[in-house]
């Protein structure tokens, strides 16, 4: 009979709601310069900016619930130059960040935008499911801008067209829940104080 229980109770498990990334956390030597790319050039507001000489963190805004970081860090250096996609060898972990356009005529202005102030610019590319333009930020950061394109809503009907796939790949899109079990009890958060905490009226 308990084990009937567990098994519904696992059927059962509530899905976590998930909100869009809220932060992608990058790092660069000149604040000055990628506030100039990513404010001034791109058009992305800064809506928090805190820290000191040497660490601080900055965040612009890309839409209601999403944002771009960048720690200050004075002794890093800018990444080489590598092309989208393109594999490397070694220790890696990050390729390009991809931003999100309304529509086809927003790609374009951000295209002719980065073309009129001198900043490198690939042509347009039809992707099937979105339209991209790629460039690089100060700091030699891959960045595609990208457009919807085609009316099918992938999410609700992905499709996984690896010719082929591996077998986590081959169970299907959505979360095989049974695989991890659920905690026993969800306890209250502890919050310890952070970077920011002092700076942001409560």
């Amino acid at each position: 009979m308990d084990s009937c229980i567990d098994s519904e109770k696992k059927m059962m498990r509530q899905p976590l709601t998930f909100t869009g990334i809220h932060h992608l956390a990058l790092a660069t030597r000149d604040l000055g310069a990628t506030i100039r790319f990513w404010r001034d050039l791109v058009g992305l507001p800064l809506f928090l900016g805190f820290g000191r000489k040497g660490y601080r963190q900055y965040f612009f805004s890309i839409s209601e619930s999403c944002a771009l970081a960048f720690f200050e860090w004075p002794e890093v250096e800018a990444l080489s130059e590598k092309d989208h996609g393109v594999p490397v060898k070694g220790p890696f972990g990050f390729d390009h960040v991809s931003i999100g356009m309304e529509n086809d005529g927003d790609l374009a202005r951000i295209k002719a935008r980065l073309e009129a102030a001198g900043v490198w610019v690939s042509e347009s590319v039809d992707h099937g499911f979105i339209h991209s333009v790629y460039t690089f930020d100060p700091n030699n950061i891959a960045v595609e801008f990208s457009s919807p394109a085609g009316s099918r809503d992938l999410r609700s009907s992905p499709v996984l067209a690896e010719k082929d796939p591996l077998p986590e790949v081959a169970e299907g899109p959505f979360p095989q829940t049974q695989l991890f079990p659920d905690p026993e009890e969800i306890p209250e958060l502890i919050l310890y104080p952070g970077e920011g905490r002092d700076v942001v009226p409560r």
